[in-house]
C-alpha cells in the first residue's frame, strides 16, 4: 500500500488543522486574543493568542469539536467559524444546542466525510470523560475522534478533553490508529485533580498504541494547565521512549507518513 501524508499543524491550546487526503478538518476551535474570561466558579484565563487567524486557515471541510460547553474548548471567536463550514462534528447534547450544521454522534458511531470529487474519510466518535469518576454531572458530555482513510480508525485519534480511563482503553482495544493526539497537560481549573490527561495519562496511551506516533496538545496556552510540554517531554525520556513523542511549535505544519 502506497503510503500516505498528514500534515498538522497546531494553532494553539486544543485547535489543531489536521489535512488528510485533501480535506482540512479543525479541532475544538479557539481564537480569542489573550484575557481574563472568568475567575469563577471556573478560573478561565488564556495567557496566549492564536498562531494563526481564521482568515490565515482558510477552507475547512469540517469541525471536530469534543464539547461546547468550555470556553478553552470554544470560544467566542471560535463560535463564529462554526456556520461557515460545512459540518461540525460534536455531543448529541452539544449538536442540539449549536443547531446549524452541528451533527451529533455517539461513542463509536461512524459517518463518512465526503467530497464531489468522490474522495472520503470516516469520522468516528470515541468515549470521554473529563475528568474523575463523578464529574459527568458538573463537566458535561465529551468526545473524542478517529479518522480513517481507508476503513474507521485506521489513521489518527484525537482524544479530546478526557483522562486516560476505561472508554479510552476500549479505543485502543477495537482501533489501531497510526497517529495518536492526545489532549494533554493536566487541567485543573477546579481542585486538585485533573480533568485532562496528565504524563501517567499519556504513558498510558502509548503503551495502549504502541504503533503510533504520539503528539500531545492543549497543554499550553491557559492558566488551569499544571503539566507543560517539557514535563512531559521529560516523563518520556526518563522511561526512554522519547522517540514516540512529537512535540508541537505553534504554527509550525508537522508532517507524517502512514
Amino acid at each position: 500500500m502506497a503510503k500516505r501524508m498528514a500534515t498538522l499543524t497546531l494553532i494553539g491550546g486544543p485547535t489543531l488543522l489536521i489535512e488528510i487526503n485533501g480535506f482540512r478538518l479543525l479541532t475544538d476551535p479557539t481564537f480569542d486574543p489573550p484575557g481574563l474570561y472568568q475567575k469563577a466558579p471556573v478560573h478561565f484565563e488564556k495567557l496566549t493568542g492564536p498562531a494563526l487567524s481564521i482568515d490565515d486557515i482558510g477552507r475547512l471541510d469540517a469541525v471536530l469539536l469534543s464539547h461546547d460547553q468550555h470556553l478553552d474548548n470554544l470560544d467566542r471567536t471560535g463560535r463564529t467559524l462554526l456556520p461557515k463550514v460545512p459540518v461540525t462534528y460534536t455531543t448529541s447534547v452539544g449538536a442540539e444546542r449549536l443547531k446549524g450544521n452541528a451533527m451529533g454522534l455517539a461513542p463509536f458511531q461512524t459517518h463518512v466525510l465526503e467530497r464531489p470529487d468522490g474522495g472520503r474519510l470516516f469520522v468516528t466518535a470515541t468515549p470521554a470523560r473529563h475528568g474523575p469518576v463523578g464529574i459527568e454531572p458538573i463537566s458535561g458530555d465529551v468526545i473524542g475522534f478517529l479518522i480513517g482513510t481507508d476503513e474507521p480508525g485506521d489513521t489518527l485519534y484525537v482524544s479530546g478533553d478526557t483522562v486516560w480511563y476505561e472508554g479510552t482503553r476500549d479505543v485502543a482495544r477495537r482501533y489501531s490508529p497510526r497517529i495518536v493526539v492526545p489532549f494533554a497537560g493536566s487541567a485543573e481549573p477546579r481542585g486538585s485533580f485533573h480533568m485532562t490527561m496528565n504524563s501517567n495519562d499519556v504513558l498510558e496511551v502509548a503503551a495502549a498504541f504502541p504503533s503510533a506516533a504520539i503528539l500531545p496538545i492543549h497543554n499550553e496556552g491557559w492558566v488551569h494547565f499544571k503539566e507543560t510540554a517539557s514535563d512531559l517531554q521529560n516523563s518520556f525520556a526518563a522511561l526512554s521512549i522519547a522517540h514516540r513523542l512529537t512535540t508541537f511549535m505553534r504554527g509550525v505544519p508537522v508532517v507524517l507518513e502512514f
